[in-house]
């Protein structure tokens, strides 16, 4: 009798165990970069969250340096639903989401806290009702960073500097048109192909924010740094919409609040990278051009930026700069 209840009582536990495993749903979500850097922590958070906030019925798979494509194939897998979730910069966004491209023109923001309003702020967040037509979920916009140039050739200090490198770009249609602006030859590329295109001069130089500049470990193939801060750079949280849409309301809102507490996080750690950073870089070699005079590259652009009023609109580009 006693092994009886015995057996039976071990069946409910083996029986509970199997329908507590089963009722978990994995997840992946990916990054082109290291999982030491400011994306890698953005996501190890998000994923954190996700399986505290719904009591380990979810569990998101982290992957890291582009083991599951570079951004724009993620995003595409992340649309098609063969991937449930991605986290992007703001580079390929364009080609999906067309609206976004306006938050990608070049000295835009005054700085990270006027770009941060932006997007915490109603601009930024009907921007991200933009992408429930393409098939996606935007959960929130985190960021990359600001922007600045290296090079293998020699030291950037003014605009004219820039003529005839051969510069990796993000796949972006805005970058690209300004960087031809200041006379760059630019050659898209997705991330993961960067470093070794550096590393055997297929491109002399490429441009990132610091927090990338360092968890790429560009300083072993580029000799020059320029502190242009010529563009902010986004980053975003993506999720294949249908596959949100089915989750109960309770669980979007831990989706949505786990993204804001990976983007707080991700944005904790742009501002170390950036408070550290030069003197990082400089002690392992590179040589640091800090001094630009920010007004000669913004007038360098000045054709570029009056197509880029026709394309977007005074008022809609206005509307971005007067946030406080």
């Amino acid at each position: 009798m006693q092994f009886t209840r015995f057996a039976a009582g071990l069946g409910l536990a083996l029986s509970l165990a199997a329908g507590a495993a089963a009722q978990t749903t994995t997840m992946r979500i990916s990054i082109s970069t290291a999982q030491n850097s400011h994306q890698g922590v953005a996501i190890d958070t998000f994923a954190k969250e996700v399986e505290q906030r719904t009591g380990g019925r979810y569990k998101v798979q982290t992957f890291y340096n582009g083991a599951l494509g570079g951004e724009r194939e993620s995003i595409e897998s992340v649309q098609l639903g063969t991937q449930e979730l991605a986290f992007s910069s703001s580079g390929p966004i364009p080609n999906f989401v067309p609206e976004s491209k306006i938050l990608d023109v070049p000295f835009l923001f005054r700085d990270k806290a006027h770009a941060r309003a932006v997007l915490d702020g109603p601009i930024g967040q009907e921007l991200l009702t933009k992408f429930d037509s393409k098939g996606f979920k935007a959960l929130a916009w985190a960021e990359n960073g600001v922007r600045h140039m290296t090079n293998s050739k020699r030291e950037i200090r003014e605009p004219g500097d820039l003529k005839g490198l051969k510069m990796r770009t993000m796949e972006n249609p805005v970058h690209i048109a300004a960087y031809k602006g200041f006379g760059i030859i630019t050659t898209p590329m997705a991330f993961p192909e960067v470093f070794t295109a550096l590393q055997q001069g297929t491109v002399d130089g490429q441009e990132n924010p610091l927090s990338v500049i360092i968890s790429g470990k560009f300083e072993q193939v580029q000799k020059h740094l320029s502190l242009t801060g010529h563009v902010y750079s986004p980053a975003i949280f993506l999720m294949h919409k249908a596959t949100f849409d089915k989750l109960p309301a309770a669980d979007k809102q831990a989706f949505l609040d786990a993204a804001r507490e990976g983007t707080r996080v991700n944005r904790a750690r742009v501002d170390e990278d950036d408070a550290k950073g030069v003197a990082d870089l400089r002690a392992k070699g590179m040589t640091v051009i800090d001094n630009l005079d920010r007004a000669k590259f913004v007038a360098a652009l000045a054709p570029v930026n009056a197509a880029f009023e026709k394309q977007f609109g005074k008022a809609a580009l206005d509307r971005i700069r007067n946030v406080q």
